[in-house]
């Protein structure tokens, strides 16, 4: 099998432009903010890679998952998020700075399951769906895997830059009302379809 460049710069284009927008890189902004960005991206990444191989692989079958639940379980996930932002907001060392969670683990796993849950049946990943129909699935695939890995990259970059100019506690907050509002955008989408 041959690569079509032209099929791989379609998927990207089109993902890269449905996924700036996008709840996710609104999540993955705010948890850059807390966070240390590189392990929240190889979170994301590893969830969106997953998603990828789903969509090329199963295409039509997303369309048979409960919406409804997927769209609660994610709102919960951005609820939990935002009380976690508030939470630790007065967490500081005795220096005054506010500390971030370091540890790998605890933040890929955070970062994979935000977007892991938050993007089943998403726009981004029924367009790759579609695209593998049509471009073929490894194009597809690495095309569309690109364009998310570089959304999530951007806005990390974007979460990082803010957090060195604003004081923490502040972008804190900011990050826990993105998340609350991501909430409540989640979950007037499962209440009205």
């Amino acid at each position: 099998m041959t690569l079509d460049p032209l099929a791989i710069l379609t998927a990207f284009g089109l993902i890269f432009l449905a996924e700036l927008p996008d709840k996710t890189m609104f999540a993955s902004l705010a948890m850059g903010t807390r966070m240390r960005p590189l392990y929240v991206w190889f979170g994301t990444s590893t969830a969106f890679v997953v998603h990828v191989a789903i969509a090329v692989g199963a295409g039509s079958l997303l369309g048979l998952l409960p919406t409804m639940v997927v769209k609660l379980v994610s709102a919960a996930l951005f609820a939990f998020g935002a009380f976690v932002l508030l939470r630790t907001g007065d967490d500081e060392d005795e220096d005054g700075a506010a500390r971030t969670v370091t540890g790998f683990w605890p933040v890929y796993t955070t970062a994979f399951m935000a977007v892991f849950i938050s993007e089943w049946g998403d726009l981004t990943q029924i367009t790759t769906a579609n695209l593998a129909a049509t471009n073929g699935w490894l194009p597809t695939a690495i095309g569309s895997a690109a364009a998310l890995m570089s959304v999530s990259a951007l806005a990390l970059l974007v979460g990082k830059f803010i957090a060195q100019r604003v004081p923490l506690k502040t972008v804190q907050r900011i990050g826990a009302v993105c998340m609350a509002g991501l909430a409540i955008w989640t979950l007037v989408e499962a209440f009205t379809g």
